[in-house]
């Protein structure tokens, strides 16, 4: 039976319930507040220091192969993820050659063995610690006690390890420090990209914009097959009567909150039933983290496409790219700072500071530091996060709706197939 859907949110999970309640054959509307798609991975317009106008994004990304779904999706809307993605092996390297890389093509886990094994400025101490717990969480199935911290889950590391591998890996996928972090998360990803399958700890980093990563084809395609896409709509209000739901005053059979937690909230709790209260006491409860990238012009060419950098509390960065060998101008280079604080210019001066002293990187110049204050919800031990269904008839998706991932763009496309298939509901 055809039925109408409201999708309320055009970031990554919106786009991905769109698609899949159109596909089942339902009549979709998709609103999003903002003119441009995308949500909280987006395109962001600017210019360089001649002038010259550059697409850069709100936060640079890393996609990792194990993202199934989200590489599904883009192949469906018609993007060969080989052209717009740039894959390389996990490598956590720094600027002084040091560090884990893990070889291209083997078949997991003699991938991370290898890796490990060959890690420069480790001990074989460090090896061997490594390669026990990494055996030991395998034989626990990946599971631990959902109170426990990844900071608990790998105290029996040496201090090397947990500097070069755990800490970058954590503050990457989880976008929490790993006091604060979620064990049993944790141990969900490492799972899924270093022991699921050949190739899912390859990172993918993007050679385009995150608009033309997926959100520009994804529209092209709603519209193609008969959706109704609106930006710059901010929905007021949604309520239900005798005929359906009703969203600023347009009746629907279904409705989707797909925008951020805190938007989600504010409208689960305008929506009139019981349940919604209760759900958006929850989706309140969610603490955040922010992520700041920092763009800067007049670098050289770095080693590779992405370094590890060392982070510290006066040098924040946790990895720098090199936007030249991704597509970009030369001489572009992106410090991305997970969990970090909110202040632009110290951020800046930090990471220039840094820049000169483990890249040796003297005569950068800012271009544009981005703040994403409320980048992904803190993803901590025993958190509860709100389920998909709502109430009768209302839903909910995003990274941050009940799930094994944490906040990834993974987690975002796998929650809105899932709302997408369950629409109505």
């Amino acid at each position: 039976m055809r039925e109408k859907i409201a999708v309320v949110g055009a970031g990554w999970a919106g786009l991905a319930c769109a698609v899949e309640a159109t596909r089942a054959g339902h009549a979709v509307t998709l609103f999003e507040a903002a003119r441009t798609l995308g949500g909280r991975a987006r395109a962001l317009p600017a210019q360089l220091p001649g002038g010259e106008p550059v697409m850069l994004d709100n936060g640079q990304h890393i996609l990792i192969g194990a993202y199934s779904a989200t590489l599904g999706l883009m192949r469906e809307m018609g993007i060969d993820p080989e052209a717009v993605l740039h894959r390389m092996p996990l490598r956590l390297r720094f600027a002084d050659g040091g560090g884990l890389a893990v070889p291209s093509g083997w078949p997991p886990p003699l991938d991370l063995l290898a890796g490990i094994l060959g890690a420069r400025g480790w001990s074989w101490r460090d090896k061997a610690a490594l390669v026990r717990r990494t055996l030991a969480w395998r034989a626990a199935g990946f599971r631990c006690d959902p109170r426990t911290s990844v900071g608990q889950l790998c105290a029996g590391l040496t201090s090397r390890v947990r500097r070069e591998l755990v800490e970058p890996l954590c503050i990457s996928a989880l976008n929490t420090p790993v006091e604060r972090a979620s064990g049993q998360v944790f141990l969900r990803v490492l799972h899924d990209a270093l022991f699921a399958g050949r190739g899912g700890a390859d990172l993918l980093l993007p050679r385009v914009d995150l608009g033309a990563l997926l959100p520009d084809a994804a529209a092209r395609w709603l519209a193609q097959h008969g959706a109704r896409v609106l930006t710059g709509m901010r929905v007021q209000s949604i309520g239900r009567d005798d005929t359906g739901w009703q969203v600023d005053g347009e009746r629907f059979d279904c409705v989707v909150l797909a925008g951020p937690s805190w938007e989600a909230a504010r409208l689960a709790e305008s929506a009139g039933p019981p349940k919604s209260a209760g759900w958006a006491q929850l989706a309140r409860a969610l603490e955040h983290e922010a992520i700041s990238t920092v763009y800067v012009t007049g670098g050289s060419a770095l080693p590779a496409p992405l370094l590890a950098l060392r982070s510290s509390a006066g040098a924040p960065a946790q990895f720098v790219f090199d936007r030249g060998q991704l597509g970009g101008p030369q001489g572009l280079l992106a410090f991305v700072v997970s969990a970090s604080n909110e202040q632009r210019e110290l951020l800046q001066q930090q990471v220039l500071a840094q820049a000169r002293e483990q890249l040796g990187l003297a005569d950068l110049q800012p271009l544009l530091t981005v703040v994403e204050k409320r980048a992904t919800f803190a993803c901590t031990p025993g958190i509860e996060r709100p389920p998909v269904r709502i109430a009768a008839g209302l839903l909910a998706c995003g990274d941050y709706v009940e799930g094994p991932y944490p906040a990834t763009i993974e987690g975002a496309v796998r929650s809105g197939k899932a709302a997408g298939s369950l629409a109505p509901a």
